[in-house]
């Protein structure tokens, strides 16, 4: 069985699994996971990587010989300069200590296996390429838009799953992050500080457990907040839908699992533009990053990918 080894790095945490190219899925025993503290060390981090990523290593060698190279394919979040393997970590609060880093040089030297290959990807394009792998071949949609609404707001424009991130009908490098919104930028309304600062002004109560605590409050402030990011969410993806001619939309990230609570009024809110869109929720959005990190090496998409690959 050929395998490739996935990894997500999140903010907070680092998960790792064994994917079999045989028929793209996590190999059962090679899941692993761990809390990753993003403002230690160089060391520290690096060492974290490595012992997580260690463990999927091991259960592999537990099923068959390891004499062959092993594929690692990372979802990286930027900045990052995807084609080289270095860390640009700078002025965002997280992983700065790896700033100007090899991230594959540094982790050689604590991996267990050393006959390596290292691959990466921007964390936002990877969850785009397995939700599309995932939903797109059931639907036979070719023309996809991710995104991830979380602590950040991450997003990808996929073409027959290909990232695209330059050209007339997608934005400035495929982000959206950054796009302006209202009197600020996407990242500051579609991301848990936003439904915070929203409870808060309406009730004067801080939270600290995020969206999951604002969901399960249910009343008429809580409704509101989700009907207000649901209208908010549409306004701002209508003109990108539209450009892009997108014929799918999957949504993950750890507000997506609240879903129930603003679904409705989002494919409510398209309908009354006209815009026929079929949306899909990913919930396990760790485990769809890995599966779209791992066809990092298939190499015929990795062939179209890597002149592609953008420095950030």
């Amino acid at each position: 069985m050929a395998i490739t080894i996935g990894v997500d790095i999140g903010g907070s945490h680092i998960s790792s699994a064994a994917v079999s190219d045989d028929n793209f899925k996590i190999v059962p025993g090679t899941y692993f996971c761990g809390a990753v503290d993003s403002k230690a060390s160089k060391e520290i981090i690096i060492k974290k990587w490595a012992e997580v990523i260690n463990q999927t290593i091991q259960a592999i060698g537990e099923t068959q010989e390891l004499n062959e190279t092993i594929g690692i394919a990372f979802s990286m979040p930027g900045p990052f300069q995807y084609q080289t393997g270095i860390a640009m970590f700078e002025g965002n609060d997280k992983y700065e200590a790896l700033y100007n880093v090899s991230v594959s040089d540094e982790l050689l030297k604590y991996l267990i296996k050393k006959d390596i290959s290292f691959r990466f990807l921007n964390d936002a394009s990877c969850f785009g390429v397995g939700g599309a792998l995932k939903q797109g071949a059931k639907s036979g949609k070719n023309k996809v838009i991710a995104i991830t609404l979380g602590t950040g707001f991450g997003a990808a424009f996929l073409d027959n799953k290909l990232p695209v991130t330059q050209g007339s009908n997608v934005p400035h490098n495929g982000c959206l992050w950054d796009k302006p919104y209202e009197d600020n930028i996407a990242d500051n309304y579609f991301s848990t500080r936003w439904f915070l600062n929203q409870y808060e002004k309406s009730t004067g109560q801080k939270l600290n457990d995020g969206v999951k605590e604002i969901a399960s409050i249910e009343n008429y402030v809580t409704a509101k907040i989700f009907d207000d990011f649901a209208n908010n969410l549409s306004e701002f993806l209508t003109p990108y839908i539209i450009n892009f001619e997108a014929d799918l939309l999957v949504i993950g990230g750890n507000i997506a699992k609240s879903n129930r609570l603003f679904l409705n009024k989002l494919e409510e809110n398209f309908r009354n533009q006209n815009i026929s869109l079929p949306i899909s929720i990913i919930e396990n959005t760790e485990e769809t990053s890995i599966l779209g990190s791992s066809y990092l090496f298939n190499e015929v998409f990795w062939e179209k990918l890597k002149a592609e690959l953008p420095y950030f």
